[in-house]
C-alpha cells in the first residue's frame, strides 16, 4: 500500500533507548527553582489584589464614616453629647469612633446588658415558677380551706396564663375554695419603684414590681363617646375585674369637638380606681388607654381569683397578701414562658417591668434572700464580668434604663454583642429578641430605609434617644453598633430620625 501522503516514509524504531536519570541533587535543585519561581508568580500577582483591596476598603470605610458624621450633624441633635462606636462584626475592627468611651445615660440601652446578664445566668430555657399550696389537698370533694399562691419572679403572667394555671387547678380536682386566697410575694423586697424614678407617672411603662404579678402590671381603658351629646361616655377595662372600679365622670359633647378626656388609676383600700374625666365628641372613634396600677400584687390575685371562677372553682373568701405557711401542701408548681420567649417581649417591646423583674430575680440567683435592686444590680455586674466584658464605664442602678443615673459607653455596648456573638449557647436567643427596622416591636415604624437590615434596641427618655444592635452592609458584611445621645434640644421624633439615619448609613 502507497504511503499516506504527508506522512514520513520509513518508521520509528520499535525499542526506545535507555533513560537518562539526573542525579538526585539536581534533581532537586530544578524542583526548588520551579516552586520559587511558582511562588513569585503568586507574590507578584497577589500583592496587586491586597493592595488594591486594601486601598478599596479604606474608601468605603471613610466614606460611611462621612455619611455617619452627617447624621450626627443632623440640626435636631444640635447641642447634645453624642458617644458612637461601630465595628466590623467579624474581626472587630474598628470603623467609626466618636466619644466611644464616654459613659452616657443609656435609656433603654441598659436592657441589652440585662438581656446578656438573665442569659449568662439561666439559660435560654429557664422558666420561673409560681407555686400554688393550700391547707390541705382537695380530697374526694375538691375542697380546700385557705389556698396560697407564692411568687417566683415571673415577669409575664398574663391573664391566659393565670387561665392556664386555674383550668390546671380544676383538672387536679380543685372545685372549692372555702377561705381566702392568700397571696405571697416575699420572694422580692416591697419598693415597688426604684428611688432614682422620681415622681412616677400613671403610664403603663412606670408600672410598679413585684414577684407575683399580671399583664405586666398594667390594664387596659376602653373610652367610647355615648349615644348623644350631654351623655356619658362609656368606659370598660381589660381585664374586665370588679377589683378595676370605675369612676366616670366624662361625658360626650358635639361633633366635631377636640378630644379631652384623661384616664387616672387611683389605689383604694382592696381595690384600684379608674377615673375617667373630660369629653368626647359625638361619633368619635373607641379610645384605648394603657394605665399602671398600683398594687401588682393584688391585682394578680383579682387577675387569677377571676380565672379560678370562670374554670368553674368558687372561692369563698377574700383576696389578701400575707406569706404562706412553711406547712403549707403543694398543689401545683407552674412554669412560665422560657426566658428566651421573655426576652423577646422585653427586647422588642421594651418591658421596662421585665427589666426590673429579672434584675431582682438575679439577685435570688446569686445568693440574696431577698430580691433587690442593690443586690441584683450587683449580680448582673457580675454576670457581665464573666462574660469578660471591662464595666468601667458602667453606672448600672435598674434593669430597664429608667433611671438617669444609669451610665454606659458606646465601647461596652458593642463589647457587649461582640460577647453575645461568640456564645453559642445565648448568642442566637439575644439577638432574634433585636427589634427589626420596619417590620416588628419599637422599630416597625422607624428606619424603613434599612428595612430588614438592622436589628437594634431602640431607648428614648426626656432629653435621651439611643440605638444599640447590628446591621448588614451592602456586601453582606455585619457592622455592630452602638450610638447614645444625651440632651437633645429638639423634639424627641426629629432626634429618633437621625439615629434611624445612621443606623441606615450602615446599610448601604
Amino acid at each position: 500500500m502507497p504511503a499516506a501522503r504527508g506522512l514520513p516514509v520509513a518508521s520509528l524504531g520499535d525499542k526506545l533507548g535507555p533513560v537518562k536519570r539526573l542525579p538526585r541533587s539536581e534533581v532537586s535543585l530544578q524542583r526548588a527553582a520551579l516552586l520559587a519561581i511558582a511562588f513569585c508568580f503568586v507574590w507578584v500577582q497577589a500583592v496587586p489584589v491586597a493592595a488594591r483591596d486594601a486601598v478599596e476598603q479604606g474608601a468605603a470605610d471613610t466614606a460611611l464614616r462621612g455619611r455617619l458624621d452627617a447624621a450626627l450633624s443632623a440640626k435636631s441633635l444640635r447641642g447634645a453629647r453624642i458617644a458612637a462606636f461601630v465595628v466590623d462584626a467579624t474581626d472587630g475592627r474598628e470603623i467609626y469612633a466618636r466619644n466611644a468611651d464616654q459613659g452616657l445615660v443609656p435609656a433603654s440601652n441598659m436592657k441589652v446588658l440585662t438581656a446578656l446578664a438573665a442569659l449568662r445566668a439561666w439559660g435560654p430555657s429557664h422558666q420561673f415558677t409560681t407555686e400554688v399550696l393550700a391547707d390541705r389537698e382537695p380530697g374526694g370533694e375538691g375542697t380546700v380551706g385557705t389556698l396560697y399562691v407564692r411568687g417566683g419572679g415571673d415577669p409575664v403572667l398574663t391573664s391566659e396564663q393565670w387561665w392556664r394555671l386555674a383550668a390546671d387547678l380544676w383538672g387536679q380536682g380543685l372545685r372549692r375554695i372555702d377561705a381566702d386566697i392568700v397571696l405571697d410575694d416575699t420572694a422580692f423586697d416591697a419598693v415597688r419603684w426604684h428611688p432614682s424614678w422620681g415622681a412616677v407617672s400613671a403610664r403603663a411603662y412606670h408600672a410598679p414590681l413585684s414577684a407575683l404579678s399580671a399583664n405586666y402590671g398594667a390594664f387596659e381603658t376602653w373610652v367610647e363617646p355615648g349615644a348623644s351629646a350631654g351623655s356619658p361616655v362609656r368606659v370598660t377595662t381589660d381585664p374586665p375585674l370588679p377589683y378595676l372600679q370605675i369612676v366616670n365622670r366624662a361625658r360626650t359633647v358635639g361633633r366635631g369637638a377636640a378630644l379631652r378626656y384623661h384616664v387616672e388609676p387611683r389605689p383604694g383600700l382592696a381595690h384600684e380606681e379608674v377615673h375617667v374625666t373630660g369629653t368626647l365628641p359625638a361619633g368619635a372613634a373607641r379610645q384605648r388607654v394603657l394605665r399602671r396600677i398600683s398594687d401588682p400584687t393584688r391585682f394578680a390575685g383579682a387577675v387569677f381569683r377571676m380565672q379560678l371562677e370562670a374554670v368553674g372553682i368558687k372561692v369563698g373568701g377574700e383576696v389578701r397578701v400575707a406569706p404562706a405557711p412553711a406547712e403549707a401542701v403543694k398543689l401545683r408548681a407552674f412554669r412560665g414562658l422560657s426566658l428566651s420567649e421573655i426576652l423577646n417581649r422585653f427586647m422588642k417591646w421594651s418591658q421596662n417591668g421585665v427589666g426590673e423583674t429579672l434584675v431582682k430575680g438575679l439577685a435570688l440567683e446569686h445568693g440574696a434572700r431577698v430580691g433587690t435592686w442593690p443586690a441584683g444590680t450587683a449580680a448582673a455586674r457580675a454576670e457581665l464580668e464573666g462574660l469578660g466584658l471591662s464595666l468601667g464605664s458602667l453606672t448600672m442602678l435598674d434593669g430597664s434604663g429608667l433611671s438617669y443615673d444609669n451610665r454606659a459607653s458606646p465601647r461596652l455596648l458593642v463589647s457587649a454583642l461582640r460577647a453575645a456573638q461568640s456564645q453559642f449557647g445565648l448568642g442566637p436567643e439575644f439577638f432574634a429578641s433585636l427589634p427589626i427596622a420596619g417590620v416588628d416591636g419599637t422599630l416597625r415604624r422607624r428606619a424603613r430605609a434599612a428595612h430588614g437590615r438592622v436589628r437594634a434596641k431602640t431607648g428614648l427618655l426626656t432629653r435621651v434617644t439611643a440605638l444599640t444592635g447590628v446591621a448588614e452592609g451592602p456586601d453582606g458584611q455585619r457592622l455592630l453598633f452602638s450610638v447614645l445621645v444625651n440632651g437633645f434640644r429638639g423634639g424627641a421624633r426629629g432626634a429618633m430620625d437621625a439615629l434611624d439615619v445612621f443606623a441606615t448609613a450602615l446599610t448601604k
